[in-house]
């Protein structure tokens, strides 16, 4: 199955760490040429250099924040217009919002974690696809949860902005399907990052339980009996950007070792 990236450029969201990173890793490692999207310069900066190069690619990056919209949409717009090729695969990635119940949750947090996922999302996409379009070709993935199949407790808004993600990805797919673009949605199970460290610190303040007691609770949960590896998200995603999966559009693609109780 050919799933090489030779001459094809790639945006990657949220890429100086954690499943981000570990997608940009694949791409690069498949031949893409890399752009990574974050707010830290010198995290992109040390990141980018790290990229494997085997078809002796130029990996670049882009600074913006994804709490502040409009300066990512300029920041990007910037970027196209030096490099006007575009990109062949965006890849939507942020942190997610803080967990809690959904009835602590203040308004503002709804606001912000819509604008940071949902709304920046669409400004990527909106950037992208005209060069997409041109060339009768794109692919747009995002990195969601597996929450848009079944809410997970303690994550309020987590649950309720992730489900508007997908929702938009399905109608975004639909609308983009006859120009060649394909949209899809890979939904990360308990994967071992950054997030899936201090959801379980915040879980054993709250308990009063060892980091041991509430891993193993957690593990009974999964049927593979482990936690997943940002790399094995970053393989799913591969896939789904390969010529091989030209023909899957608006799906959901759970990475979660068998958990997510519905089919």
């Amino acid at each position: 199955m050919q799933m090489d990236f030779l001459s094809q450029r790639a945006l990657v969201g949220g890429s100086t760490q954690g499943i981000g990173r570990a997608v940009a890793e694949e791409l690069a490692r498949r031949g893409a040429t890399v752009t990574l999207l974050a707010r830290n310069e010198a995290s992109l900066r040390e990141a980018a250099a790290a990229l494997p190069t085997p078809a002796g690619q130029h990996h670049d990056f882009i600074v913006a924040d994804f709490s502040q919209p409009e300066i990512l949409r300029q920041a990007v717009h910037n970027y196209l217009s030096a490099h006007p090729a575009g990109f062949d695969v965006l890849v939507n990635n942020t942190g997610g919002p803080a967990g809690g119940p959904i009835l602590d949750a203040p308004v503002e947090a709804f606001r912000a974690a819509f604008e940071q996922h949902l709304v920046c999302n669409h400004l990527l996409a909106q950037a992208v696809t005209p060069g997409m379009r041109s060339r009768g070709r794109g692919r747009i993935i995002n990195i969601i949860s597996t929450s848009v199949k079944q809410p997970l407790p303690g994550l309020g808004v987590s649950n309720t902005i992730r489900a508007a993600v997908a929702n938009w990805a399905k109608t975004l797919a639909n609308e983009l399907a006859a120009d060649g673009i394909t949209v899809n949605n890979v939904l990360p199970g308990a994967t071992i990052t950054q997030r899936h460290t201090s959801l379980i610190e915040k879980k054993t303040e709250q308990t009063g339980q060892t980091t041991e007691q509430v891993e193993a609770a957690m593990l009974k949960l999964i049927p593979a009996h482990r936690f997943g590896q940002a790399s094995e998200v970053a393989a799913a995603v591969a896939f789904l950007a390969s010529e091989a999966a030209a023909y899957i559009t608006g799906i959901n693609i759970p990475v979660d070792g068998g958990r997510t109780g519905n089919l």
